[in-house]
Formats: C-alpha cells, structure tokens, sequence
C-alpha cells in the first residue's frame, strides 16, 4: 500500500466537504481505498487528507489529472496544493 497527503486551503470548509464526498467513485477508481481528513488547527478552511492507494502510479495520475483540478476548482480550492506520495512503511493504533 502507499498514501497519498494532499494539504490545500479552501474558501469554504462546508462547500470543499460536500465536492470532495460527491467525488468518491473518482478517487476508487485511482485505487483509493480509504482516506483520513484533518483540519488546520487555527485555520478551519486549511485542510490536509490522507489517502490510502493500492497503486501509487494510478493516484500520481489522478492526482495530475484535468478531472481533480477542475474538481478542487469547484471546490473553492484556492492556489495550488501541497501533494506528497508516499510507500507506506508502518501504520500502527494505540
């Protein structure tokens, strides 16, 4: 497995959550199998997310493709985000 960090500012919180759970079967078909959202926490509308891919070269391209940027467009995005790919090497609970 790999992951997938994505952190970007949006105009509205409400208005990126409600684009970004509308895209879902988008982010499945990159092999996205699941996903955790975070928060800025002195900047509500930053946002940063975890996803969790089974491909990494499929997610580097929906992560270039047109669909994702018109998409975060929409979203109320604003500039461009931070993207970081990633092996995964341990993931543990306590």
């Amino acid at each position: 497995m790999a992951s997938v960090f994505i952190k970007h500012r949006c105009s509205d919180f409400a208005r990126w959550k409600a684009v970004f759970d509308e895209h879902q079967v988008a982010r499945a078909a990159a092999t996205v199998t699941g996903h955790s959202l975070h928060r800025d926490a002195t900047d509500p509308n930053v946002t940063i997310l975890a996803l969790r891919v089974k491909d990494l070269k499929k997610a580097q391209e929906f992560a270039a493709s047109d669909d994702l940027k018109q998409t975060m467009m929409r979203a109320g995005v604003e500039g461009p985000p931070e993207i970081w790919f990633a092996e995964d090497i341990e993931e543990k609970t306590y």
